[in-house]
């Protein structure tokens, strides 16, 4: 039986990780495109890009794992019943009841992965995410530059290039820089051979001082326009604002949500219980809804059993704004989604056992 239980669990674990390695690897690449664009225009440094990735890590784990389970346990027990390998198990002295056991064993030691991840480390990595983002809202703009590429300003008022910056970014060669003035639409442009940067110790604001360079002034359209040689001209480096602390509900510890009056904390406090409560509810789902006959195909209660799925985390994200509204009792919570489909996944486990019980009433009347 020892080995037999092994065997289940390589498959089932073996599922699971491949199919949560997939899910991660698309939920991730997606929202590593949007950073690295963030980058690419200046937003952010692209040194800070694989930080940000890995504190999110937990956060995208924690909606991960349940659905690789379910998926896992659907893919790895429906091949064993299209191959008629559950069969055999089953006349080797494995119950049905043993099986459930052992998958439930699998599901609870996921579901303390889930739950270390949404109730400490998704909210601190968030938090992380979080200090690295107002770090980068506070930089200027000689703060931002990358040589070879054009940086525009958050307001949009000015666009600033260099071919080259040295390692501590006090010294630009090649520089352009155009500047248009919001009130009367003029547009300034300088080219120089380099610029320096200058920090002034009385007011701490910093400069660009171009060196031997020319200045072009004039409106878009119009013939007039002024040239301005120079051998050293002077130009303020705007501190961009401070970031204000975003302090999102996701980054808030859950020990400050439990001490929370606020519906919205108290929601996200209930999303976050719900979600390692999930994953033993879906585990019994997917037990029934994996058992396939092999000649109906591995894949004909996937989509079901997918529905299934959407329907409860729908109904959970459902339950959660009703929370924020106080539209139901904090009482009740969550808990009425998960007893719900507890409930299906116990009739669908004990299904088969009452037809059996009645078609035995039956033969014997």
């Amino acid at each position: 039986m020892t080995i037999i239980l092994r065997y289940l669990s390589r498959q089932l674990l073996g599922s699971m990780i491949a199919v949560a390695g997939v899910l991660l690897l698309i939920f991730m690449s997606g929202r590593f495109i949007k950073y690295l664009a963030e980058a690419a225009s200046g937003k952010l440094q692209a040194e800070v890009l694989f930080a940000i990735m890995g504190y999110r890590l937990p956060g995208f784990l924690e909606l991960i794992l349940p659905l690789g389970l379910f998926i896992g346990i659907l893919l790895a027990y429906g091949r064993m019943y299209l191959e008629s390998e559950m069969s055999v198990l089953f006349a080797c002295g494995l119950s049905k009841w043993q099986l459930v056991g052992h998958t439930m064993v699998s599901a609870l030691v996921v579901m303390c992965l889930v739950g270390s991840m949404s109730l400490y480390l998704s909210p601190a990595g968030f938090q992380k995410v979080e200090d690295i983002l107002e770090e980068q809202s506070r930089k200027t703009e000689f703060d931002m530059l990358v040589p070879g590429r054009f940086h525009k300003l958050r307001s949009g008022d000015r666009v600033t290039y260099a071919e080259g910056l040295s390692s501590d970014k006090r010294e630009l060669n090649t520089v352009f820089i155009a500047e248009q003035n919001p009130d009367t639409g003029e547009i300034a442009v300088l080219l120089a051979d380099r610029g320096t940067q200058r920090v002034d110790e009385n007011s701490g604001s910093r400069f660009i001082v171009l060196h031997e360079g020319r200045r072009y002034d004039g409106t878009p359209g119009e013939a007039a326009y002024q040239v301005v040689d120079f051998e050293a001209y002077g130009l303020k480096v705007p501190n961009l604002e401070e970031g204000k602390r975003r302090d999102k509900p996701t980054a808030i510890p859950t020990r400050e949500l439990m001490e929370s009056s606020d519906p919205e904390l108290r929601a996200l406090l209930h999303w976050r219980i719900a979600l390692p409560v999930l994953v033993p509810i879906v585990a019994l789902l997917a037990i029934p809804l994996s058992r396939v006959n092999p000649r109906q195909g591995r894949f004909l209660k996937l989509l079901p059993a997918m529905l299934i799925y959407v329907l409860y985390l729908g109904l959970l994200i459902g339950a959660q704004k009703a929370l924020e509204k106080q539209q139901i009792p904090e009482w009740l919570g969550m808990w009425w989604v998960h007893g719900l489909f507890l409930g299906v996944a116990l009739f669908l486990l004990f299904r088969e056992d009452w037809a059996l019980k009645r078609r035995a009433q039956r033969a014997q009347a």
